[in-house]
C-alpha cells in the first residue's frame, strides 16, 4: 500500500521536444538527471535501487521495497506508528501472561512445559521490544523530518535550504492533508496536498 506512482519522476522525459512543450518563461529552468535522463523536480533525488528520481525522497525502505517520498510519507509514518503500538500491545500481553503463569499453576497457563513456556515468552518479549524500539525511532525521525521540512537525504547531505520555511503545523498538514481530521490516522484516507508545477523553477 506504500507504492505511489506519483512519487516517481517519469523516466527519459528530458527530451528537447518535451522541454519545449513546457513553454518556459524567462528566468525559468529545468534540471536534468544524468542517470535516468528525466526532468528532475526540485528536491527530487535519484534512487540507485529504484533506478529513477523520487520526488522529495527521504530514503529507500527495504521493508516495503519502495522509496519514502512526497506522496507516501503519511503512509510510512502510520506504518511505523501502528507497528510500534502493536509491538507495545504484544509486550503488555506477554507481561500479563507471565504474571498469570507465576500466580497459577504453570501446567494450566500453557500447553507447553514450563521451561519451554519461559523460553517462548522471553523470545516474544525480545522480538516485541526490538520492533518497538526500531519502529519508534523511525516514527520519531519521520515526524522530526516533517516538522523541519527536511528529508533524510537533505539532512545527511546538509543541503542548503532553497525552499520557503513554513511552520511545523503547516508542514504536518502538507503531509497528512487539509484540514486536520480523523483521516490523519487512517491509511485509507488520501491527503490533499495541493497542486504545484512539478517541473518549472525560478532561479
Amino acid at each position: 500500500f506504500l507504492y505511489d506512482p506519483h512519487n516517481t519522476v517519469p523516466k527519459g522525459n528530458a527530451t528537447k521536444e518535451f522541454i519545449e512543450s513546457l513553454q518556459l518563461k524567462p528566468g525559468q529552468v529545468v534540471y536534468k538527471c544524468p542517470k535516468c535522463c528525466s526532468i528532475k523536480p526540485d528536491r527530487a533525488h535519484h534512487c540507485s535501487v529504484c533506478k529513477r528520481c523520487i520526488r522529495k525522497m527521504d530514503h529507500h525502505c527495504p521493508w516495503v521495497n519502495n522509496c519514502v517520498g512526497e506522496n507516501n510519507q503519511k503512509y510510512f509514518v502510520l506504518f511505523t506508528m501502528y507497528i510500534a503500538l502493536i509491538s507495545l500491545h504484544a509486550l503488555i500481553m506477554v507481561g500479563f501472561h507471565f504474571l498469570h503463569c507465576f500466580e497459577e499453576d504453570w501446567t494450566k497457563c500453557s500447553s507447553f512445559s514450563p521451561p519451554t513456556t519461559v523460553i517462548l515468552l522471553i523470545l516474544l518479549c525480545f522480538e516485541g521490544l526490538l520492533f518497538l524500539i526500531f519502529t519508534s525511532v523511525m516514527f520519531g525521525t519521520q515526524v522530526h523530518s516533517i516538522c523541519t521540512d527536511e528529508t533524510g537525504i537533505e539532512q545527511l547531505k546538509k543541503e542548503e535550504r532553497r525552499w520557503a520555511k513554513k511552520t511545523k503545523w503547516m508542514n504536518m498538514k502538507a503531509v497528512f492533508g487539509h484540514p486536520f481530521s480523523l483521516g490523519w490516522a487512517s491509511p485509507f484516507a488520501t491527503p490533499d496536498q495541493g497542486k504545484a508545477d512539478p517541473y518549472q523553477y525560478v532561479v
